[in-house]
């Protein structure tokens, strides 16, 4: 298969792609446009990043994978993907140490002022009455919202700092935050107002943008401080620039709705700009040990991939299909059983959304679940079980 890597990609990680004997294209300097323009016939695309979008999907004439090197996928068009039957893939996990360390380091360095610290150091300047005033961390209490890998992790930290934690998360009960040692917060807007310290770990998704609102912000306390290592579109970016200039909220973030789009470049988004905000460069991920775990489970989606077809970590599959009925057909595992049951379903216009095929011990017989949209009627149902010698029995059941 032809692999385009259209972002920065450890070169040992490239070789071992090739060496399952893929044609691997190594572009680390591309845009979004460049991915759109040069696309061509790559099977699978590998970013990082860097936007894939419905240009490029539109543009492509091979392409049936597309890897995200971490664990967000909003810089890919996933509708547009779904759209074409382009597999989504990402490598959830891997970098959640190295994002819970910077989000501990963005809070440690706004408590203590490191940065300032630092800056008048440099430009000779000795004022240790001044940065002696830091509140410290013991005893706070920080607001985690979303508690997936990275949250977990950032949870453990902070309780080894002496942090009282509390948390949100949509998947979130009251048994798993006890087993977390967490307080546990019904709602966001039940968590803020309690908390010193708020730190988001949401994924980006059309439920969870925007989710820290005006109102969430509001509700902070003055001068609490402000953690964002998950996505800039989690939060509303103008509430928080007003409330760090009215509140004095503190703010540590990772990352801002005016990024560049390159790896360098020109910074002008004000929040990143404003004193009290410690800003870093989207690189809560960009440690040598969290590329490296990324890159290897990379390599392994791929080898699976070539290998069986199956895609390992598939984030656009439907959750639930609009499937009213299920279509269990137990056969004898013989060519074309399947192809005349479902040639059978195609006369009556149900369509078949999902199926799935198991062989019994032995390869002598099988048994296929198959989705339908609509309830097949008496005489269709009929017409399958006659398929004397192919089809030992066929019964249809509501879908819950």
């Amino acid at each position: 298969m032809k692999v385009l890597i259209a972002d920065k990609f450890p070169e040992r990680y490239v070789k071992a792609i090739r060496d399952l004997g893929h044609d691997v294209v190594y572009e680390p300097g591309y845009k979004a446009a460049d991915i759109a323009a040069k696309i061509g016939d790559a099977e699978i695309v590998v970013v990082r990043s860097t936007e894939v979008t419905a240009e490029a999907i539109k543009a492509s004439t091979n392409l049936s994978l597309i890897i995200r090197a971490g664990a967000g996928t909003n810089n890919i068009d996933k509708k547009a993907a779904s759209g074409a039957g382009i597999y989504v893939s990402n490598c959830p996990g891997t970098n959640s140490v190295a994002v819970a360390e910077l989000a501990m380091g963005l809070i440690c360095a706004l408590d203590r002022r490191i940065v300032e610290n630092a800056t008048d150091l440099r430009a000779g300047r000795w004022n240790k009455a001044e940065y002696s005033k830091a509140d410290g961390l013991l005893g706070k209490t920080l607001g985690v919202i979303g508690v997936g890998m990275i949250g977990k992790e950032v949870i453990a930290r902070a309780q080894a700092f002496g942090l009282k934690v509390k948390a949100w998360s949509r998947s979130l009960t009251p048994e798993k935050a006890e087993a977390l040692g967490v307080e546990y917060a019904s709602t966001i807007a039940e968590l803020v107002p309690s908390c010193d310290i708020l730190s988001v770990h949401l994924a980006q998704t059309a439920e969870t943008k925007g989710i820290i609102s005006r109102d969430v912000i509001a509700a902070m306390k003055p001068g609490a401080m402000f953690i964002n290592t998950a996505r800039a579109g989690v939060v509303d970016q103008a509430a928080l620039v007003e409330a760090v200039k009215a509140k004095k909220i503190r703010v540590g973030t990772d990352v801002f709705a005016g990024e560049p789009e390159g790896k360098d470049g020109a910074f002008a988004d004000e929040l990143g700009l404003l004193p009290g905000v410690y800003g870093t460069h989207h690189i809560g991920a960009s440690t040598d040990q969290a590329q490296d775990a990324v890159a290897t489970e990379t390599v392994r989606i791929i080898k699976v991939y070539g290998e069986t077809g199956r895609v390992e970590n598939w984030v656009n599959k439907m959750k639930k299909t609009p499937a009213r009925y299920q279509l269990v057909v137990r056969h004898y595992d013989k060519p074309g059983v399947l192809a005349d049951v479902l040639a059978i379903i195609r006369e009556t216009n149900v369509n078949a959304q999902e199926i799935g095929n198991l062989i019994f011990d032995g390869a002598q017989a099988a048994c296929c679940a198959i989705q339908l949209d609509s309830e097949l009627s008496a005489d269709c149902l009929a017409k399958i079980n006659a398929l004397s010698g192919r089809v030992i029995h066929a019964a249809q059941v509501a879908i819950p």
